[in-house]
């Protein structure tokens, strides 16, 4: 479903961006890098890392904010994992990536402020290989440790603020629909676009040329970045519209000859994709694209031509994807024991128990997923997949009081899981503690920057508070938010 923003939002935007200009010192200004032309400008001399990563995680909760942000564990798990293979081998890394996922449809991909960058759901489920994935986030990578979203002094000295606001307003609106970004930034000044897209140019190709290194050196196929650029470029001599990665990273046959020259010259790698990849495409598709019965006809279909050839080739991912698009259609015996096939070959493989341990509670079978999941918990107590599932399962069966047990050890050490937020309020709602509830989903609305709903429940939670100390804290917390949200109002 393609991720769209109101009007009101787009104001918020901009006057968040145009308050965080003004107030960032000595001409501090704020864009999103890799959203149509790199149009923010901070000086790398004046804006810290600290300031970096501030303005990123408020960027970063405004998105979850607006019901884009997917919240898969299994895909949340990949991209994460995939992105800190490339990083590791990434120059000038001034704090931990965030990697996530946007479902919408469109093949994209961009980066912001404290090394946040954002996949959509369509650029995994068109990539042929993992290595085209890979090469698609190294680029991202690059323009993160360049800094290039806060090398652009100059230009912003040549635009007034009220310009600057809107460029970058259009600019976090394309994040997650770049036709609605692109009408914003056409609502700007022409002149000042212009005067970044030389900006854009030189810094795509940094990207380019350091994304590649990093590709190569992480082990996958440095020819890949060239075939997938090109690729897209083939698409767009056949469509009316171009491919939303085009409308963000300016594209020529020029620079995907170049990606292929600098390929010659780095080792040669196999391009083998991993089974996890294979597996996160099909879950993709069979959980967010088409309908479910269009999956199971076309996971099928493919399962068995590929056993027709008789090659020997990996299915496992086939049948994964079929197992999910028949849970969409409610068909979860059948759903089971593709599941259990799967799982008896892969004893501890997160993705199949994932999607099992789905089946179980469909089927009320909570013994069975416990008896899979409480092993797990205990060797992996901090892993999404295995955590948020138990606990799931726990809430579902019954056990209220074991559920937030095992998620308020989990959001400890991870306390800005959306999704252990609503576990946990659905959890002291079902054993009625109220104040509990109300303050977990004060929690979740401020992870979404919705301060004065977050305010909100915990007054709730303060009427529901009879001891002393209980009510200062909860007072303490709300002081805090109230703090954010003034911040909020002033940009």
């Amino acid at each position: 479903m393609i991720f769209i923003w109101s009007h009101i939002i787009l104001l918020r935007s901009l006057l968040f961006v145009f308050v965080l200009i003004s107030c960032l010192a000595s001409g501090q200004v704020l864009n999103n890098k890799n959203t149509l032309p790199d149009i923010g400008v901070v000086g790398a001399d004046t804006l810290s890392i600290e300031e970096e990563l501030a303005i990123g995680q408020t960027i970063y909760s405004q998105l979850r904010g607006q019901g884009g942000v997917l919240y898969d564990p299994v895909v949340q798990e990949y991209i994460q994992a995939l992105g800190n293979k490339l990083v590791i081998h990434a120059d000038n890394t001034k704090y931990p990536f965030t990697f996530f996922v946007i479902n919408n449809p469109a093949l994209n991909a961009f980066a912001f402020y404290g090394g946040h960058v954002g996949t959509h759901t369509g650029l995994i489920h068109q990539a042929q290989t993992e290595s085209e994935l890979a090469s698609v986030l190294a680029h991202e990578i690059a323009h993160v440790t360049q800094r290039h979203i806060v090398r652009r002094n100059q230009a912003a000295e040549r635009s007034s603020p009220l310009q600057i606001a809107s460029l970058i307003g259009g600019a976090i609106l394309m994040m997650a629909s770049p036709q609605a970004g692109i009408a914003a930034i056409s609502a700007g000044n022409a002149g000042a676009i212009q005067n970044q897209i030389n900006y854009t140019r030189n810094f795509e190709k940094e990207a380019d040329r350091i994304g590649l290194r990093i590709l190569s050196e992480s082990g996958f196929d440095p020819f890949s970045a060239a075939d997938f650029f090109g690729r897209l470029l083939e698409s767009k001599r056949w469509s009316s519209q171009a491919p939303a990665f085009l409308q963000t990273h300016p594209l020529s046959l020029n620079r995907v000859a170049e990606a292929r020259n600098r390929a010659e010259n780095l080792p040669k790698v196999p391009n083998v994709s991993s089974a996890m990849f294979r597996l996160v495409k099909a879950r993709i598709q069979a959980r967010y694209f088409y309908t479910a019965k269009h999956n199971i006809i076309d996971f099928t279909q493919r399962l068995n031509e590929l056993r027709s050839l008789n090659d020997n080739a990996p299915e496992e991912h086939l049948v994964y994807g079929l197992a999910i698009a028949l849970m969409r259609d409610n068909q979860f015996a059948k759903a089971l024991n593709l599941l259990e096939e799967l799982l008896s070959q892969d004893a501890e493989n997160l993705a199949y128990i994932d999607a099992l341990a789905d089946v179980y509670i469909a089927l009320e079978k909570f013994q069975l997923a416990t008896n899979i999941l409480k092993p797990l918990a205990a060797k992996q107590p901090n892993n999404a997949i295995v955590t948020l599932n138990f606990a799931n399962v726990l809430y579902k069966s019954g056990q209220h009081a074991h559920a937030i047990e095992v998620l308020k050890d989990y959001l400890m050490i991870n306390p800005e899981s959306v999704l252990g937020h609503q576990l946990i309020s659905d959890a002291y709602a079902a054993s009625q503690q109220p104040m509990h509830m109300h303050q977990a989903n004060a929690e979740f609305y401020q992870l979404l920057s919705i301060h004065q709903k977050a305010i909100d429940e915990l007054q709730f939670a303060y009427n529901y508070a009879t001891n002393y100390l209980t009510k200062q804290r909860i007072r303490a917390r709300i002081n805090q938010l109230r703090e954010k949200q003034l911040q909020m109002s002033q940009m």
